[in-house]
């Protein structure tokens, strides 16, 4: 089953982290506070609008949604509904409606929650765009074409500043020195979607679920902090009250536009993190039809161009997936970092089950 979270629409990205198992949903989550809007775009009058056009339901937890339906929108003369929102009450209402779906498109990052849904026959399968994708960009692609990437970023990246860290650590062992006792901060993955990947990417990484467990056990003796979410752990960071934050990149590159002095390492190996679309299997073929052209729009270099500018200092700092396409100036070359791609299929299933451990032993 999913494990929910809430957060405020400012923080939606570190929203929930998401399991494979049983369909039903636990809707009391572990936050509060969370913000949901609901906005259609506005009414186009593009020629190649038609009668005929069924509304496209978009439900996405992504910076630049607004711009791209907007812009979608203008380009075909579709109608298009935005609700966006964090992704634990987005998933929440994909489960809700699962007999009656008024989805057509969900747009969120991290894969687990796809292959889930993939596992309970939600998505549409089958069908990928015909595009050229970076090697990245194909790693993620699953194989039965059940969801489509569209950007990728870290989970798990050390952010600190340079007021306080002048050197910060090479390696993930490092975090475990007396140096840093008491001075490094996570999110808590059973709150924030980017960070159960990145739990499950260190378990990967050292060998298993009991290697990953010890590694988490010896950061918490040496005094690791949780916190809720990015916005959560960054203000601890700024505050004095951690040195070294552990974060999505995006978040943690967009946090130095505001203070020059935060800069982010890429711990080797890194987690990488897709932002994926699925289209909803059970919507009507016009609608079916309608989904993919806001996919093919969204890999479109329109729709790259919408995705680089629609939130500059957060979402919008990604890697893209198209060949051709070169993301925002701030994010490093992706041949730069060394990283590790985590099997959704593998980890996704055991997210409750790890998330609940985690809980019990490391935030508690």
């Amino acid at each position: 089953m999913f494990a929910m979270g809430y957060t405020s629409k400012t923080n939606r990205r570190g929203a929930i982290a998401l399991g494979v198992g049983a369909v039903s949903l636990l809707a009391a989550a572990c936050g509060s506070g969370s913000s949901s809007s609901t906005a259609t775009t506005a009414a186009s009058s593009s020629s190649n609008s038609s009668s005929a056009n069924v509304p496209l339901v978009v439900y996405s937890a992504q910076g630049y949604d607004s711009a791209m339906t907007t812009a979608f929108q203008k380009a075909t003369g579709i109608p298009t509904t935005l609700v966006d929102d964090s992704t634990g009450p987005l998933l929440t209402r994909v489960q809700a409606e699962a007999s009656n779906p008024k989805w057509g498109v969900l747009w969120v990052d991290g894969d687990e929650a796809f292959a889930a849904l993939d596992q309970q026959n939600y998505l549409l399968k089958h069908w990928e765009p015909s595009v050229n994708w970076t090697a990245a960009g194909k790693s993620v692609v699953p194989a039965d074409g059940s969801y489509i990437p569209t950007g990728l970023t870290m989970a798990g990246t050390l952010v600190y500043s340079t007021k306080t860290v002048t050197t910060p650590p090479t390696s993930w062992n490092d975090l475990l020195s007396p140096q840093y006792k008491g001075q490094v901060g996570m999110n808590d993955p059973a709150v924030s979607g980017p960070t159960f990947p990145f739990v499950a990417g260190m378990m990967n990484y050292l060998g298993g679920v009991n290697k990953g467990e010890s590694f988490y056990t010896n950061l918490k003796a040496n005094g690791l902090q949780v916190f809720q979410t990015n916005g959560d752990t960054l203000h601890a960071l700024s505050t004095g009250q951690i040195k070294l934050a552990l974060i999505q990149s995006s978040a943690g590159i967009g946090a130095g536009f505001k203070d020059p002095t935060i800069k982010v390492a890429f711990l080797s190996p890194s987690t990488l993190l897709p932002g994926v679309i699925g289209i909803d299997g059970k919507a009507s073929a016009q609608e079916i039809a309608e989904a993919k052209k806001f996919v093919n729009f969204v890999l479109s270099p329109a729709g790259q161009k919408v995705q680089l500018s629609g939130d500059p200092t957060g979402d919008s700092l990604y890697w893209p997936v198209i060949q051709g396409v070169s993301p925002e100036s701030a994010v490093p070359s992706l041949s730069s970092i060394q990283y590790q791609t985590v099997d959704p299929y593998k980890w996704g299933p055991q997210e409750n089950t790890i998330n609940a451990w985690f809980t019990s032993n490391i935030v508690n």
